[in-house]
């Protein structure tokens, strides 16, 4: 069963961020993950403000989706975000076809 990477992102220093950004997708492509939005416009129609960035990735399971997460390759990324955005990350597993 397939499962979704979320993350509502706002960004305080933009310059920085793309350190992060340059380096996460290679981590999403090593474990299948496939880009479904990154950033585009969204608006919130309950709950939260709407945040400056969402992304939603797929991947083919939910372990593989973790995996990414906990990856040395990923979490190295991260370390670019630390200090420079404040990330919401939710994976969740997807239903039968």
């Amino acid at each position: 069963m397939k499962a979704y990477w979320i993350a509502h992102v706002d960004v305080t220093d933009p310059e920085q961020y793309q350190q992060y950004t340059q380096r996460a997708p290679a981590a999403f492509a090593a474990f299948g993950g496939r880009f479904l939005a990154r950033g585009g416009r969204s608006e919130a129609m309950e709950g939260r403000s709407t945040p400056q960035r969402t992304v939603v990735i797929e991947f083919q399971t939910y372990e593989q989706a973790l995996a990414c997460y906990r990856s040395e390759l990923y979490q190295q990324a991260c370390s670019h975000r630390h200090g420079v955005a404040k990330a919401e990350v939710i994976i969740v597993e997807g239903v039968e076809p």
